[in-house]
């Protein structure tokens, strides 16, 4: 047998189907968000959305090709370069983009458009994976702790400036991968927990809220008794929480925009401002609600026939799934995502080589919280904040982006057994 027959035989293919599967049933969707009876195109025709998908689907062999030809272990030596010139071309970002739905994160050429955010999520996953490929690198230690929520903060400082703040988010999500590798769980259960506060300070009167925070924390004092140690702490807990808190104001008016700021407070009253900032998620939920069981059937949206949700075929390409494949549809849809996600893991857990697994964790914790979030969104569970659900969502930066991600994972998997356990 020839190496390259063996190589492709060696290939994850529950992955590689899964990723094929989802990308064509993305496009048929794109299609379906845009469908007009009245108007109707070719799903191949390049002035719709969906044609434009068609031609990115076919580009994206391109990458998927050079990730294939060129040798695994180029990706583990310049990481450190490619992890560079992508946070260059942030910076670039900041002054040459030109703003669009609040954002400055899209670099135009002529008629041509990319966001170069979504490539860097590539190239921190590679970098997070090279410092802890460091000999000795442990993240039980504090201080390569600091390394890694380094690599990490510097693109979401970088994103943040560039008021994208879906797109920043994302990069949290990698703090997954300190915690598989070992670090402590208490940051990610202090960021889940100043996530509730922060729900609660919007949904409880303040003072309610105080009060049930002292109350709480002085029946811890009186548990723990004499600890005075344990008692300094608890009360220091206290007054940050106290502290943050009273920050949410200072957070929602004068850290976020406006539009951002509406956004979460929709969240928990979402009947505020139906016909504004409101519209798009309660036509969503509309849509969403009105497939019932079994959908309205394929191009038979009626929310997307009149064109009741805007960007319906990126940020609430998963209404047109639940509109025209009701229940059954989108249930289908969740388990083929978390079907992959899951099929991610199991390629990470198998990789001898620790750069490898740590960078297929950070390709499940990026898919993952796109997949909750984008769904999340579309449903009223979390504010508006533009990510796209991966392999379905319109746009070539994305797809493109979450191709290299995975078949990057792919290209280390092949390889696994040339590598010594380490």
């Amino acid at each position: 047998m020839r190496r390259g027959e063996e190589t492709i035989l060696k290939i994850d293919w529950t992955a590689l189907s899964l990723y094929i599967l989802l990308v064509l049933v993305g496009w048929l969707n794109i299609y379906a968000s845009v469908y007009d009876e009245n108007t109707a195109k070719n799903i191949f025709d390049v002035s719709t959305n969906s044609g434009r998908q068609f031609i990115f689907i076919l580009l994206s062999v391109i990458p998927v090709f050079l990730i294939w030809v060129i040798d695994f272990r180029f990706f583990y030596t310049f990481s450190f370069i490619i992890y560079g010139l992508s946070l260059l071309l942030l910076v670039v970002t900041l002054f040459i983009a030109r703003d669009i739905n609040g954002a400055h994160s899209w670099i135009e050429i002529g008629s041509f458009r990319f966001q170069p955010s979504e490539f860097v999520k590539i190239s921190t996953c590679l970098m997070l994976a090279r410092i802890f490929s460091i000999t000795g690198f442990k993240a039980t230690k504090l201080s390569d702790i600091g390394k890694a929520v380094l690599v990490l903060g510097i693109p979401f400082i970088l994103i943040v400036l560039q008021r994208d703040m879906g797109t920043a988010l994302v990069f949290l999500a990698l703090i997954i991968v300190l915690y598989r590798e070992g670090m402590s769980p208490i940051p990610i259960i202090a960021g889940l927990l100043a996530v509730i506060i922060l729900a609660l300070t919007l949904m409880v009167e303040r003072l309610y809220l105080l009060l049930g925070i002292i109350i709480i924390f002085l029946l811890i004092i009186l548990l723990i008794k004499k600890k005075f140690r344990n008692i300094a702490l608890t009360v220091v807990g206290m007054a940050l929480l106290v502290g943050f808190i009273y920050s949410v104001d200072f957070i929602l008016n004068d850290v976020l925009s406006k539009y951002q700021k509406e956004r979460i407070e929709l969240v928990f009253n979402p009947n505020a401002d139906p016909l504004g900032a409101g519209w798009n998620v309660t036509q969503s939920k509309i849509a969403i609600g009105s497939g019932g069981i079994n959908g309205k059937g394929y191009l038979n949206g009626t929310q997307t026939k009149f064109d009741f949700v805007p960007e319906q075929s990126t940020d609430f390409i998963f209404c047109t799934i639940g509109e025209e494949h009701g229940f059954i549809g989108s249930f289908i849809f969740i388990v083929l995502f978390v079907t992959l996600l899951l099929r991610i893991i199991v390629i990470a857990e198998r990789q001898k080589w620790r750069f490898a697994r740590v960078y297929g964790y950070g390709v499940a914790s990026i898919l993952f919280i796109h997949f909750v979030i984008n769904v999340g969104m579309t449903i009223g569970l979390f504010p508006v904040i533009g990510i796209p659900l991966p392999f379905f969502s319109y746009g070539g930066s994305s797809l493109f982006s979450f191709t290299i991600l995975l078949f990057l994972l792919l290209k280390f998997d092949l390889h696994r057994s040339q590598v010594l356990d380490r």
